[in-house]
């Protein structure tokens, strides 16, 4: 009797032990599908299996599934695949993930694989371009260099292959006109082009806090700002424009003078007949008029004359007051040189260009917030869960200590490695 319960004890060990290794393999698995979309090698599985088994646990494991682990190569699709369809959709009005590579998310993806404080995205003077044999060079006019370095099929995660380097020297732009991803070429053909250069400030906030106007709309705030081209009047219904257009232009129109000098320009059809206007636009380029405001913010003046007319790039973000003061979670202190005269002039922040705006914009909880929401998606393949508040607060915890979001993707992989539902 003892002989048998002795086997039987014997057999469950060996089972236990079975399963215990099943699940940690599993899990390596499922880290390195969620993180580059192809299966695993076996000594990459193994490593990663003994990561999670007898090392720093399945964050370890997803930071091998990325980057290597000792003596095993990475695949390289974190940054290829994952990333480039992670950040495209940012780089189009369209949110179409299937747009090539750009010099804005290239951009985005150095920056992770170098671990670059992510805030800089929207203000850094940085931006990454390939290195490989027989690709042309960066031009302001087309994005040949960036598809021939995506069709070459190269590793974008090898530093020698896509390689920073300092935005105003690439690109031509002074620097201080460089923003980050939002003075990229890419950026500028979606966003800057035609229009008022409102689509620049509305994208970025979609893409980079989560939300839309709609859900930022304040008919509080003063309508000092709002230009000449909205109408107080709407339909001959100024009700309208106090309870609708109001909400949005109030914060929007202020926030948006920052880009007054932008435009991106591109070839008319009288300049070069038989191509469609997309055609034409794929060969413009970005445009900056140093301290000269863009025609296209004095456009439709006579909607309402009495409007505000832009004098130059000066900022202020009366998001501070209202409704959004507390909503966006501005974690800098407002800064102000006074020049606005409201009663509260010490609440709201100011500042001139496009870069200080992109620092206001992206030194806030909804930035935070959003990053690591669009890294769960992506990892875990749904929505983070209300019951799952206290992980999802960790992780933009430590994502806010030093804006790494290379780690927020380790992170998010292991716990939803072993968190499926």
């Amino acid at each position: 009797m003892r002989k048998l319960t002795l086997l039987i004890f014997f057999f469950a060990f060996l089972v236990a032990g079975n399963l215990s290794y099943a699940d940690a393999r599993e899990q390596a698995k499922r880290i390195h599908d969620r993180l580059t979309g192809v299966p695993p090698s076996e000594p990459m599985l193994d490593a990663m299996q003994n990561a999670i088994e007898n090392l720093s646990g399945p964050v370890l494991a997803a930071q091998y599934a990325m980057d290597g682990a000792p003596g095993v190569s990475a695949t390289g699709q974190f940054y290829t695949t994952t990333l480039k369809n992670w950040s495209t959709p940012w780089t189009n009005g369209a949110r179409d993930a299937f747009y090539p590579l750009n010099d804005y998310s290239a951009t985005v993806i150095g920056m992770i694989r170098d671990n670059v404080d992510f805030r800089e995205i929207l203000s850094g003077n940085i931006i990454y371009t390939g290195n490989i044999s027989g690709i042309p060079g960066y031009s302001a006019t087309n994005n040949n260099h960036y598809e021939y370095l995506e069709d070459s099929n190269a590793n974008l995660g090898d530093a020698g292959v896509l390689v920073a380097g300092v935005q105003s020297t690439v690109t031509g732009l002074p620097a201080s006109a460089v923003a980050g991803v939002m003075t990229t070429r890419a950026a500028a053909r979606a966003f800057f082009v035609d229009g008022t250069n409102r689509a620049m400030f509305r994208f970025t906030i979609l893409n980079h806090w989560c939300t839309d106007l709609e859900q930022l709309k304040d008919t509080s705030l003063p309508t000092d700002r709002i230009r000449q081209d909205v109408s107080r009047s709407p339909g001959g219904d100024s009700t309208l424009f106090l309870n609708q257009c109001a909400g949005c232009h109030t914060g929007m129109d202020p926030m948006a003078q920052a880009f007054a000098y932008y435009e991106f320009d591109y070839p008319s059809e009288e300049e070069q007949p038989g191509l469609s206007e997309e055609e034409r636009m794929d060969r413009g380029q970005i445009v900056y008029t140093d301290q000269v405001v863009q025609e296209k913010y004095h456009i439709n003046e006579n909607n309402f004359p009495y409007g505000y007319i832009t004098p130059n790039d000066h900022w202020t973000n009366y998001w501070r007051l209202g409704d959004n003061s507390s909503k966006i979670g501005w974690l800098n202190p407002p800064t102000n040189s006074g020049s606005v005269d409201l009663a509260l002039n010490d609440a709201f922040s100011e500042g001139d260009g496009a870069a200080s705006m992109g620092q206001e914009l992206a030194n806030t909880e909804a930035f935070a917030h959003c990053q690591v929401k669009k890294v769960f998606q992506t990892v875990c393949l749904r929505e983070p869960m209300s019951s799952e508040k206290t992980e999802f607060d960790s992780f933009v915890a430590n994502f806010k200590v030093g804006y790494n979001l290379k780690q927020v993707f380790a992170e998010v992989a292991g716990y939803c490695s072993s968190h499926l539902n």
